[in-house]
């Protein structure tokens, strides 16, 4: 397999954080959301990505060339939108991250979910794998977008990786997404999950299969992730323990670990394994989707799967 990653990510948003160095105020601003953040990190990781991304309005003028700028393995496929792109602004000077305010934009219409879709599926269709992201607010994508590029990608030989929640979440699933994350605050937040113990958590990723999912991996934020592997095994995943400095995007960069793995051939234990230390590695840095293809590579070695049954 050629290792291209087809990223779905339909609304980015520019990020600005007002930071203290040295004494000294600093401004970042920066390209953000899921699937920036995953592109990102799965460039570390060796890949060749076609991010697909709908931007618009003086905010997207500015997106627009910041993602030009990501890194050389991430080729941009830009949709102009009606609309303007969303924003936040951070105040980290006091090394919590607060926010000051945001807002993620207006919903995409027809018209451009038509072009973002065509987009991101020609770019899927060429890709090994495809992952499909969300936005800042749900309600920006029509939930049945991520069913329809689900099986149409799914159905015409692209695994197709979904990291997403509530109706977007059931979207994908129902169009057959080989390979699902999931955190368990999301399922508790969707309902379901009955609670955050392993076998609550473990029957909500089986009803997830049950729906139409291939594997489901849920992570647990400080706790050891679940693996529900497409064949009905279960494994708790122990990823190496370190000191956490911004916990903000380890999902993301878990996902792409998966991601990663599955496009270059491997097989899904692999991917799960990769996906645990990428995501172990996101929390030592303040970069959302950063580290370092070999410090991950580094980290697999100390992730271990424990098999686990009722």
């Amino acid at each position: 397999m050629s290792g291209r990653v087809m990223v779905f990510a339909p609304a980015p948003v520019l990020t600005v954080t007002i930071e203290r160095q040295a004494g000294h105020e600093e401004l970042h601003v920066h390209p953000g959301g899921q699937g920036v953040w995953q592109a990102r990190m799965l460039a570390s990781l060796g890949c060749e990505v076609d991010l697909c991304v709908g931007v618009g309005g003086e905010i997207g003028s500015v997106l627009s060339d910041l993602l030009g700028h990501l890194d050389p393995g991430i080729a941009l496929h830009t949709v102009d939108r009606g609309a303007g792109s969303g924003w936040y602004v951070h105040d980290r000077r006091e090394g919590e991250r607060t926010q000051i305010a945001d807002h993620p934009g207006p919903p995409l219409t027809r018209h451009d979910l038509d072009e973002l879709y065509n987009t991101s599926l020609v770019a899927g269709l060429r890709a090994d794998v495809s992952v499909l992201s969300g936005p800042a607010d749900p309600a920006i994508v029509n939930p049945d977008t991520y069913r329809r590029l689900a099986a149409d990608l799914g159905s015409n030989g692209s695994t197709v990786v979904a990291d997403l929640s509530g109706d977007l979440l059931a979207a994908a699933v129902a169009g057959g997404a080989a390979f699902v994350k999931v955190s368990h605050e999301e399922l508790l937040d969707d309902g379901r999950a009955t609670g955050d113990d392993v076998p609550a958590l473990v029957d909500a990723a089986r009803t997830l299969r049950a729906e139409g999912a291939g594997t489901v991996l849920v992570s647990r934020a400080g706790e050891p992730a679940l693996a529900v592997y497409d064949d009905g095994r279960v494994a708790t995943v122990h990823g190496p323990k370190l000191e956490v400095v911004d916990h903000r995007g380890a999902g993301d960069s878990m996902t792409a670990g998966v991601a990663a793995v599955l496009a270059h051939g491997g097989d899904v234990e692999e991917a799960v394994r990769t996906g645990a230390a990428a995501g172990a590695l996101n929390v030592t840095r303040h970069g959302l989707g950063s580290g370092r293809g070999d410090a991950v590579r580094e980290l697999i070695g100390r992730t271990r799967l424990e098999s686990w049954e009722r």
